[in-house]
């Protein structure tokens, strides 16, 4: 049993075997108690369950607080919040995806967990390849600092825009490359049917599996972002992978309610944008301009969770005559 305080990228074995475990017991308790039929979720439901997740990542980030010191403990809960609030943009483009497929809403809780459960592979793919060019080459995060400041900047300056789905040249490409069924087949992905010009029997993709394949890849674009931001944070990839992995276990949870009330958040993509553009700034601002090249992780976290703060308190504000009933 020695291999299990064996150090893994920085961390003892034993710490990654037991957040695998936590990872897997949610995704059980998920699949196979709350959720074993296809239903609709209800905002009140969506809340509560958001709630018990965000509790979740909360108490696993005093464990690492209590074992990696406050040092990562105040890096990991950086890093949550910060995962946490960009996937509030993600929510919004996962809404308009299913609603170009049209996906009835009791099925897209199927496509959102197994569009999690890759997300889970391919965020370690990305987190374990930007580790290595840190370690490597410890430049690379000027470049992932002025990359999240362009970013932000960028943010600022498109927040109106909305993307449509339809016009997406990928979603276009898929569509060509792909036989896709018409209507819809229940909680299906594939299913057989016969071919429109040669009458011959085969498999076709059903357009909950093109909502989940579009999904996934607007993850990967949005990993472009929230990646770099995290490493900004720090380069412990323990932190790094479970900060992100914990913020995105809860958001299939959180789409249902944040889907409904969505509308209500628009000032929060500015203050997500000034978020990118402190953090990608504090990496210059630590090595030039501090004894000790580091910003000290309260600051870091202070600021980014009074600027979300700030944002989400604007939107509601702003948006009070706007607000629309949901019930649950």
């Amino acid at each position: 049993m020695d291999f299990l305080f064996l150090d893994w990228l920085g961390t003892p074995v034993w710490f990654w075997l037991a957040f695998a475990a936590l990872v897997l017991a949610l995704t059980a308790f998920d699949l196979g108690i709350l959720h074993k039929e296809d239903r609709e979720m209800g905002v009140r439901e969506s809340l509560l369950l958001s709630a018990f997740y965000i509790s979740v990542a909360l108490a696993f980030g005093l464990w690492v607080w209590m074992e990696k010191g406050a040092d990562l403990g105040m890096k990991y809960y950086t890093g949550f919040f910060i995962e946490k609030a960009l996937s509030i943009d993600n929510v919004f483009v996962i809404s308009l995806i299913f609603g170009f497929f049209a996906i009835p809403r009791q099925y897209q809780y199927r496509a959102l967990l197994w569009g999690i459960l890759a997300v889970i592979f391919l965020r370690g793919a990305m987190i374990a390849a930007g580790a290595a060019l840190v370690q490597e080459f410890y430049w690379t995060l000027y470049i992932f600092a002025a990359f999240l400041i362009v970013t932000g900047l960028r943010m600022l300056w498109v927040a109106d825009h909305e993307p449509d789905i339809g016009k997406n040249p990928l979603v276009r490409w898929i569509s060509r490359h792909m036989r896709v069924t018409k209507t819809h087949h229940g909680p299906k992905f594939l299913v057989r049917e016969p071919d429109g010009s040669t009458g011959r029997i085969g498999w076709a993709a059903t357009p909950l599996l093109l909502s989940l394949v579009v999904i996934n890849i607007a993850d990967i674009v949005f990993a472009v972002d929230s990646v770099p931001a995290i490493f900004a944070i720090t380069t412990d990839t323990f932190i790094v992978y479970t900060s992100n992995i914990m913020a995105i276990l809860g958001l299939r949870a959180l789409y249902f309610a944040l889907a409904a009330m969505v509308h209500r958040f628009h000032y929060l993509k500015y203050a997500l944008a000034l978020v990118l553009v402190f953090i990608g700034a504090k990496i210059f601002i630590g090595d030039f301009l501090t004894d000790n090249g580091k910003v000290p992780p309260a600051i870091s976290l202070g600021v980014t969770f009074a600027l979300i703060l700030g944002g989400v308190l604007w939107s509601l504000w702003k948006t009070r005559n706007e607000g629309q009933s949901v019930a649950g």
